[in-house]
């Protein structure tokens, strides 16, 4: 069963603009797919994965060759595994000059990100996918989540069905099949991602203790990151416990919120926060095998944070925008937070989120905090169970997390 992606479009923009598109995330959350969706359209268009052992072989020792046997459009699948392959294929659309010749699919980005800026600098456009979002789910439009911004409608969430909702997580095989249990699939997948993707970049005598650290940045999800606390529950030291989180990143498996940065304010936090880019490996992770268990536990509020900025960047990201400097939280030395800040045309837009369906006036209370900033302030929503919108005052309101 094919769902829709919403980046689809971006996809097709990129190709007709770019001689080399790249799409990358994490395993298993549909870039083959996505792609080989693109063949059904452009038929002439080849397919090639690096997953076979001649083929990566014959690109790794003789691309030039490689590039000679399978002419473009082509697509790479895996192209992690030949990074030799990238300079010979800037040689090619350089004597080209052609858009749409290469599609390159990347799944461990540790390494390859830096050999794709320096090779095809000006020449690629970049992608980055993620598992799917609640709006490729239920097969409605989407766009770019920014409060003020909100067409009218009505919501009938309940907050148990938002928990089964961050139990399953979105990767596609959990959500074309139901009736595959999470521990089942996600034990599998974390055995491929030992396998393919860190085997180089952690000896197998780490593994069990790289398991452990991917166990403990889940149970820390929407925390901020303290390397040193990670690495003694590990047992590491604090070089590879940075080391490793850099790996968890460029996988696509977390996303790392920086904190608002204003040289002006020397009480800011500095520390970004961790987030899982998909709540049901987050749960399996930490260990939680049932959705009504983890809404009643005290791990339920962070949990719920996850699942709706994991959505806020999805809804960004499928359009193609890079999130990086646009998203950002707030917090400093005196308590005082904002659970992300959204930083566009010069303006901030303030966003707390509640697991409640009536927050009250009280969960405005840190938006003051803006007035000390540089920045305009724009509108803030305060995401929550509530069933509809319901303004608070002349600039906020409280927003259903189904407009995510």
């Amino acid at each position: 069963m094919y769902i829709p992606r919403i980046l689809e479009s971006k996809l097709n923009y990129l190709a007709g603009h770019f001689p080399v598109v790249m799409v990358c995330g994490a395993r298993q959350v549909g870039k083959t797919t996505l792609l080989n969706r693109l063949r059904e359209s452009h038929t002439q268009i080849q397919y090639l994965t690096l997953d076979y052992p001649r083929l990566r072989m014959l690109a790794r020792e003789d691309p030039e060759l490689f590039l000679q046997q399978y002419q473009p459009p082509l697509i790479i699948d895996e192209i992690q595994y030949a990074p030799e392959l990238l300079p010979y294929i800037k040689i090619r659309v350089d004597q080209v000059c052609q858009n749409g010749l290469y599609y390159l699919t990347g799944s461990q980005m540790f390494h390859m990100m830096k050999n794709v800026s320096e090779s095809l600098a000006g020449r690629v456009g970049i992608l980055s996918m993620y598992s799917l979002s609640r709006a490729e789910i239920e097969g409605r439009e989407s766009v770019p989540f920014l409060p003020g911004h909100f067409k009218p409608q009505t919501f009938d969430d309940t907050i148990t069905g938002i928990f089964e909702k961050i139990y399953r997580g979105g990767m596609p095989r959990m959500i074309a099949d139901r009736e595959l249990m999470p521990e089942d699939y996600f034990g599998s997948y974390m055995q491929t991602y030992l396998e393919r993707d860190i085997r180089d970049l952690v000896t197998i005598k780490e593994e069990g203790k790289f398991l452990k650290f991917l166990s403990c940045a889940a149970a820390r999800t929407s925390q901020e990151v303290n390397l040193a606390d990670m690495a003694k529950d590990v047992e590491i030291d604090r070089k590879t416990a940075e080391s490793w989180l850099s790996v968890l990143v460029s996988s696509g498996l977390v996303h790392l919120l920086r904190p608002y940065s204003g040289n002006t304010i020397k009480r800011i936090i500095k520390r970004p926060k961790l987030y899982f880019m998909d709540t049901g490996l987050a749960c399996y992770l930490s260990l939680w095998n049932n959705p009504r268990t983890l809404e009643l536990s005290a791990m339920a509020g962070a949990m719920f944070e996850t699942y709706v900025i994991s959505e806020i960047i999805k809804s960004y990201a499928n359009q193609g925008i890079d999130v990086r400097s646009r998203l950002c939280y707030y917090r400093d030395n005196n308590g005082q937070e904002i659970d992300l800040i959204i930083l566009e045309n010069g303006k901030l837009y303030p966003i707390e989120i509640k697991k409640s369906a009536d927050p009250g006036k009280n969960a405005l209370k840190n938006f003051g905090i803006l007035s000390s900033l540089p920045e305009e302030t724009g509108e803030g929503a305060i995401l929550c169970m509530t069933p509809s919108l319901i303004p608070l005052d002349a600039k906020n309101m409280l927003v259903p997390v189904g407009c995510v």
